[in-house]
């Protein structure tokens, strides 16, 4: 097999928003497209699309027959989950499918990229993380009940501090890093 990818966690409307320009109306799909343009500007940029890894599917196919087993199959061609975690994120059926199987069935190192804080300061408080942070972790019940499973990576939307983690064998599949909540300082 080739190398193992990236996966990207993001909230996407249920169904699809049925304008022309579907899934890419979404804030945080938005932003998986920022590191998959970031990626076609710099092929060094460490980001491998595991969306990539196997064949895209339509909008409306079946969620049991099609859509679960191609998230799984995507998740298995990865070293690690990428979580965009916004304001605007919802607790999707897709999204608390990912994020729980990555955790708890793969225990893949999860990267979680806050798209509407762009430093590293702004993700703390002390020596612990803010209360915004901490807020939308209960956005995804999944998430904020299952990360102490596997070792957590919170960043800000900073494309150097990205590339940074992409490339932080700590935060990849096999790593040994121990399961807990991890910053930049």
């Amino acid at each position: 097999m080739s190398t193992l990818g990236n996966y990207c966690a993001f909230y996407v409307a249920e169904p699809f928003n049925p304008s022309s320009l579907g899934a890419h109306a979404t804030r945080d799909f938005v932003y998986y497209n920022l590191l998959r343009s970031w990626k076609g500007k710099d092929s060094s940029f460490p980001f491998h699309d595991s969306h990539s890894s196997t064949y895209s599917v339509r909008d409306g196919s079946d969620w049991e027959t099609t859509l679960k087993p191609r998230l799984r199959q995507r998740l298995r061609n990865s070293k690690n989950l990428i979580l965009f975690l916004s304001s605007s994120t919802i607790n999707s059926r897709a999204l608390r499918e990912e994020i729980d199987y990555a955790i708890n069935s793969l225990y893949l190192p999860i990267i979680v990229v806050y798209p509407e804080l762009s430093t590293k300061e702004s993700l703390r408080s002390g020596e612990t993380f803010s209360k915004k942070v901490k807020d939308l972790w209960s956005i995804i019940p999944v998430f904020r009940d299952s990360k102490k499973e596997v070792p957590v990576l919170h960043v800000p939307m900073d494309k150097e501090i990205i590339k940074k983690a992409l490339n932080n064998t700590n935060f990849q599949l096999g790593s040994q890093k121990a399961p807990n909540d991890y910053f930049y300082n």
